[in-house]
């Protein structure tokens, strides 16, 4: 069993109808030269990957752009075609002052299963008021967290904001949470690494794509900026597989994970296992 805990629909058929606001889309997310993917082309490739489960992840700055990028009731849309494979997650932008209420319709009407936002784009740090305002709705609804964090590729994204250190006091704050950081907080790998091993409820997915393909940067990162054996001795219950597709296939995300030889036991771990105890699931 794998799942894909970082995949942005942003090119997903069926919320791309609208040209204008696929092309706002994508100006936005920087998905240039990039077309729409039918349903059955995005199943082969699960299925080449041998994915059972995707997170699918939002995308909301409306209180500067004027609407959102993916919008949550796209997200609940893609996730009724096939509940299965899918795990929709919700967005809002804290400085909106609706965005209680949106985060609320989307637990409750929408039944998304956490929260992702991403603090590089709203530039606003995470110990910032408004988002302890929306995290404790998650509190209240028992919902995990994903932010972004490190360097983001999308328009007028800012890394000082989603430095993987300035997420400790939020991390720490509510420890009742789980929280998730992307990419593993490339290029603060390091940094990254210290929140996993010190807070029970920080993990991080692999989505990354910055240099080269998967295999050169997979082994840069887990065998370089990190010791050869953290992830087996200290880490191996804490990372979580994320392709950040459209970027990249999945399959070739899991190919160059596969290629680090970690043990059988730790690759089911980031591969399934850690995704599921993330969502709160005691099964995995």
């Amino acid at each position: 069993m794998l799942i894909d805990a970082h995949v942005r629909p942003a090119l997903f058929e069926p919320i791309c109808r609208d040209k204008s606001r696929l092309d706002s889309r994508c100006d936005a997310m920087h998905y240039h030269k990039m077309n729409p993917t039918g349903m059955d082309l995005l199943k082969k490739q699960y299925n080449l990957a041998g994915i059972t489960g995707v997170f699918l992840l939002p995308s909301d700055c409306s209180f500067e752009t004027g609407s959102t990028e993916i919008s949550n009731d796209e997200i609940a849309k893609i996730v009724a075609l096939d509940p299965d494979l899918y795990y929709g997650f919700a967005s809002v932008d804290p400085r909106d002052r609706n965005s209680a209420a949106e985060l609320i319709r989307s637990f409750k009407d929408l039944g998304l299963c956490g929260l992702y936002l991403n603090t590089s784009r709203l530039h606003i740090y995470p110990e910032d008021a408004r988002i302890f305002a929306i995290l404790d709705i998650c509190r209240e609804y028992g919902k995990p967290v994903i932010f972004h964090a490190g360097l983001s590729f999308e328009k007028d994204a800012l890394a000082k904001f989603s430095r993987p250190i300035e997420f400790e006091s939020v991390i720490a704050k509510y420890s009742d949470i789980n929280f998730c950081l992307t990419h593993m907080g490339w290029p603060w790998v390091q940094e990254t690494s210290a929140l996993l091993l010190k807070y029970p409820n920080a993990y991080a997915n692999t989505a990354l794509m910055n240099f080269d393909g998967p295999y050169q940067i997979y082994r840069k990162v887990f065998r370089e900026d990190m010791g050869e054996l953290w992830v087996e001795h200290n880490l191996s219950e804490k990372i979580i597989f994320g392709s950040g597709s459209p970027r990249i296939r999945p399959v070739r995300s899991k190919r160059g994970l596969d290629s680090l030889g970690f043990s059988e036991e730790t690759r089911k771990k980031i591969y399934y296992g850690n995704a599921m105890r993330f969502l709160g699931s005691k099964e995995n």
